[in-house]
């Protein structure tokens, strides 16, 4: 079954010690790597499945005061296509359409809020996402409007609403989205104004899937890194928790309650 467009397909970690990034998620996620092309970047691979990879944060993105950041990759038909549509429904492009050889072409654009990911067309067809422990299961964005934003990706990558729940005083609404119309059980993400209450830019967090969520922030700790929120549950039984590596970039762990 092949990946079909609108999907996240692939996260790449951007980050200042490569090194010592490597280390960390090998050692608290249980990651592999697999060397790509003889040069710095590196795949990640849970449980024989590519999951993503890890390169450098460009000279000129420090400079700009970009920290290390997780970058999600969308599947799209077109790229240009869809980046002058972004533009045309008020978003802004950071990194214009970019051939990669012999994998794809994609491009980093922004939201009207200011959260960032890319689009991507890979060159060959791409199998369907991965599954189990190791693998991204959950897409968030955290935003200052997420009204406005939802109006931007629903007409930009044609996702649908699947489920909305009122979070309580303090929160407000976290809106879910897949691919599939009114199905909550194909939600491959959601979004809500927390990024209002965090006081900070409007930002996309992917979820990890672990089999053993205390273990997991055990080691997040023990590693060097740090639990911003959580361990907490969620409706459905699940339980999920937000973190920092070593280098200041965010994630966060997801465990699946009991089938």
């Amino acid at each position: 079954m092949t990946t079909v467009n609108g999907r996240f397909v692939w996260y790449d970690l951007i980050t200042t010690d490569l090194a010592a990034a490597r280390t960390f998620y090998t050692e608290v996620i249980g990651w592999t790597l697999t060397n790509f092309g003889g040069g710095e970047y590196t795949m990640w691979t849970a449980g024989g499945q590519m999951v993503g990879g890890i390169g450098p944060l460009p000279e000129e993105a420090k400079k700009a005061g970009i920290p290390p950041h997780w970058l999600a990759h969308i599947k799209v038909e077109d790229v240009d296509a869809t980046v002058k549509k972004a533009q045309e429904l008020g978003g802004h492009v950071h990194v214009p359409g970019t051939d990669i050889p012999n994998v794809g072409r994609f491009a980093v654009v922004a939201d009207p809020q200011g959260a960032v990911f890319s689009v991507f067309k890979p060159q060959n067809q791409m199998e369907d996402e991965p599954k189990g422990p190791g693998t991204f299961g959950w897409a968030e964005l955290n935003t200052t409007d997420y009204e406005s934003a939802w109006k931007f990706y629903e007409a930009l990558l044609g996702w649908k609403p699947t489920m909305a729940m009122d979070m309580g005083p303090g929160f407000g609404t976290y809106f879910m989205f897949g691919l599939s119309p009114d199905d909550p059980e194909k939600s491959m993400g959601g979004m809500s104004n927390a990024a209002t209450m965090m006081n900070a830019p409007a930002h996309w967090m992917y979820y990890i899937t672990v089999a053993d969520l205390e273990g997991t922030l055990a080691r997040v700790t023990e590693k060097g890194g740090r639990v911003l929120n959580g361990p907490m549950d969620v409706p459905g039984g699940d339980r999920i928790a937000q973190c920092m590596d070593p280098q200041g970039g965010f994630f966060a762990v997801y465990a699946r309650g009991k089938q």
